[in-house]
């Protein structure tokens, strides 16, 4: 059975791509900071007949964030989809004169360089597997800078340039790198099925290979 790593998992959008990959037969690891949360979860979606199992871990946190990705492929086998999108701290949504270097590297940290350990923990699996996907969740910062959002606008860019470039080294290999940009709040985007969209185009970006960034809405259309 393959294994989608959800790392920022929550009742929103971890939730619903858990549920779209899971009728796909894929067995759930979902990462975040909260143990109890992710239990709930995963007894939420353990009675709709998912398998899913929950790991503790903040990605501000190398080691940690390691350990629950090993321990995640030793218990539901090896991780073959990775999602990466955890939930920025409200610290790096100010604007830009409020912006510290302080926050600026913690903000880096959290998007950028969680991404890279997230990555090195599960690529050797995928190369020796000959396939594998990487999805990349961002906001409209990633693209475009908002004044507003300055932790964002510095943090998202560095991840997205790291994700464009894997994609471009990996491809080769079978192994599909994309990233999903969601501008703005997703109830306030009017989906016609709300969330579960969001979710199924994830699942698309994994079934088929394509360019790195998708919009999920033109960026002019959001407000983030």
């Amino acid at each position: 059975m393959a294994t989608i790593a959800i790392i920022g998992a929550g009742p929103g959008l971890g939730a619903a791509v858990a549920r779209r990959f899971g009728a796909e037969r894929f067995s759930i690891a979902l990462v975040s900071r909260d143990q109890a949360k992710l239990d709930g979860l995963a007894a939420e979606l353990g009675e709709a007949g998912l398998v899913a199992r929950g790991y503790a871990a903040d990605v501000l946190d190398p080691a940690a964030l390691e350990d629950a990705l090993a321990r995640a492929a030793e218990d539901l086998g090896p991780i073959s989809v990775l999602q990466y999108s955890p939930l920025p701290s409200r610290e790096y949504l100010k604007p830009v004169l409020d912006l510290t270097p302080e926050v600026a590297l913690e903000a880096l940290r959290f998007s950028a360089l969680g991404l890279v350990h997230a990555v090195r923990a599960v690529l050797p699996g995928m190369r020796a597997a000959g396939q594998g996907s990487i999805v990349l969740v961002n906001g409209g910062t990633s693209v475009k800078a908002r004044a507003g959002f300055a932790g964002t606008s510095v943090a998202f860019p560095a991840e997205s340039a790291y994700g464009e470039m894997l994609h471009d080294a990996l491809a080769e290999e079978g192994i599909r790198v994309a990233q999903l940009v969601i501008p703005g709040a997703i109830p306030k985007l009017q989906l016609a099925n709300g969330i579960d969209d969001v979710a199924e185009r994830i699942w698309q970006l994994h079934r088929a290979p394509g360019p790195f960034r998708t919009m999920l809405i033109p960026l002019e259309e959001g407000r983030e």
